[in-house]
């Protein structure tokens, strides 16, 4: 299988960082994980999984640290990785990570939720969030931005990326749903749309819209549905949809070369 990686143009041209978007192609996996799956929380057989992350890490270096990944709980906790990482012995429960060291792939695992890289090209300091609605609603993006500020990043010197997800066709949701969000701001009603009888949710403009709230102009958006089976990701509702008994898991990574 063709192996595919996704990056974004306004990181690209940033040289001192690599980062990258994968789908479910080149990986060593099978069945219904067929064929790169980079979740450890899997059912997956856990070798496969660790050639697979193997698999990821020789794309963006071969010469970088292991990739670290988080134990992830639809949180709006983060890490902040220093000089000090290694103390880490098991998977954080998180859904962001930030770090200033180099050759440290820093990673997030999704399937529908949204990845979200970020990086100052000033302080040279990255970020990786899992952004399900979840995290989103309890404002983890708001947060690791704070966090980032308080290093001496600076909004404008901020670029993030948001990568693929589940799109607003694709997701359907219920009216208790849609209630939840309208009662936390009513404005969040711009991110519903109804069509027969059936209430369909923009996850990936709620999450530019916090972005852009706190005064991050600088976004790149990366239009692919991981719903939609022609792009070749996992997708959570696609299993569910499908009565599979679990899901692959799609990797973003960002590291300061």
């Amino acid at each position: 299988m063709v192996f595919k990686l996704i990056t974004s143009k306004k990181l690209t041209k940033q040289k001192k960082i690599s980062h990258g978007f994968f789908n479910r192609k080149g990986g060593k996996s099978k069945g219904i994980y067929k064929s790169l799956n980079c979740g450890p929380g899997s059912n997956d057989k856990i070798n496969k999984v660790k050639e697979n992350l193997k698999i990821v890490k020789n794309k963006i270096s071969k010469k970088s640290k292991d990739i670290f990944l988080l134990n992830q709980t639809h949180s709006n906790k983060f890490v902040f990785l220093n000089e000090n990482f290694k103390l880490y012995r098991k998977r954080i429960k998180a859904d962001a990570v930030i770090t200033n060291q180099k050759e440290l792939p820093i990673a997030v695992l999704t399937a529908d939720c949204v990845p979200i890289l970020l990086h100052d090209n000033k302080k040279n300091i990255i970020a990786a969030i899992h952004a399900g609605w979840k995290g989103a609603f309890k404002e983890i993006i708001k947060k690791v931005v704070n966090f980032m500020l308080k290093k001496g990043c600076k909004k404008n010197s901020i670029t993030a990326v948001i990568g693929p997800c589940i799109k607003q066709n694709s997701y359907n949701v219920g009216e208790d749903f849609k209630k939840k969000f309208i009662k936390k701001n009513k404005l969040n009603e711009k991110f519903f749309k109804k069509k027969k009888s059936i209430f369909y949710f923009n996850l990936t403009g709620f999450v530019k819209s916090q972005l852009e709230s706190n005064k991050i102009s600088n976004i790149d958006t990366i239009n692919i549905d991981t719903f939609d089976k022609k792009n070749n990701f996992f997708s959570a509702r696609q299993s569910k949809r499908l009565k599979h008994d679990d899901y692959g898991r799609n990797i973003s990574i960002i590291m300061i070369n």
